[in-house]
């Protein structure tokens, strides 16, 4: 992997992780038009750039995210299907991080999802997050490790189907990508350890920048969407994941080759 191509790979990180179009769905498609040779670093790197888009959810959020202990309580709740499903299943979303078919069809039956989600919820209210609802969150949040669901979309609409307003379950669902995607990051780190792998120069540089650009890029992602999703909803993003996702089956049928080399 080169620098270009971290930075490419980091700057989309930053733009999507927050939006429901699925950022890994993303990385596996800037990957593959790219070339880049797939390996144990690659995969370790599109999994660990995500460090900066938690930093950047700490730091917009600073005071609401160290509130109470009742709130990272309900975080941890909400954690923990995740957690039990990622040990069970990490085989399994492992070898689909290498599919970009799985991301397409992923893409597209989310996205029609997300074109009906704003009818079949209509939350104007904030509610309160209770322990039942939060653990329910985290079993929505579950479906993202299919590659191209996308985590931000799974946990808002699980949200709202616990009553949330959008803001509110796209608030929550922030909040809830900091223990996540930390805990998917340090399993991730552990495994590529474990395996006999060591960090070079250029690898620590490519995870650095990579994490500083995630960082920014996501800061301004996050303002965006919570404004536009706050005055139109998800249609929009809906038929972004369509489109993507039809193009993408039409590029496979044709011949054209989009896989991880």
């Amino acid at each position: 992997m080169t620098l270009l191509q971290a930075l490419i790979l980091a700057i989309v990180e930053g733009l999507t992780e927050y939006l429901p179009i699925s950022s890994t769905g993303h990385m596996i498609i800037a990957s593959s038009i790219m070339g880049i040779e797939e390996s144990s670093f690659v995969k370790l790197f599109t999994v660990n750039v995500q460090l900066g888009a938690i930093l950047a959810v700490v730091v917009l959020y600073f005071k609401r995210f160290f509130q109470s202990i009742d709130f990272y309580f309900k975080l941890l709740v909400a954690f923990i299907p995740a957690l039990f499903f990622g040990l069970l299943l990490d085989d399994l979303i492992d070898s689909l991080l290498e599919s970009v078919a799985t991301v397409a069809v992923s893409l597209v039956l989310g996205g029609v999802v997300l074109l009906f989600v704003d009818r079949w919820f209509r939350n104007p209210d904030d509610q309160v997050v209770t322990y039942p609802k939060a653990f329910v969150i985290g079993l929505f949040q579950c479906i993202s490790m299919i590659p191209g669901v996308s985590r931000s979309a799974a946990t808002i609409v699980g949200g709202m189907a616990q009553g949330l307003s959008r803001k509110q379950a796209a608030e929550f669902s922030f909040f809830l990508a900091v223990p996540t995607m930390f805990g998917a990051s340090a399993k991730k780190m552990y495994d590529f350890y474990k395996d006999g792998f060591q960090f070079d120069a250029e690898s620590i540089q490519l995870l650095a920048i990579g994490n500083a650009v995630a960082f920014v890029i996501a800061m301004l992602a996050i303002r965006f969407f919570i404004n536009f999703l706050t005055r139109y909803g998800f249609r929009a993003f809906g038929w972004y994941r369509i489109v993507v996702g039809l193009l993408i089956l039409g590029l496979l049928a044709s011949g054209v080759k989009l896989s991880l080399v």
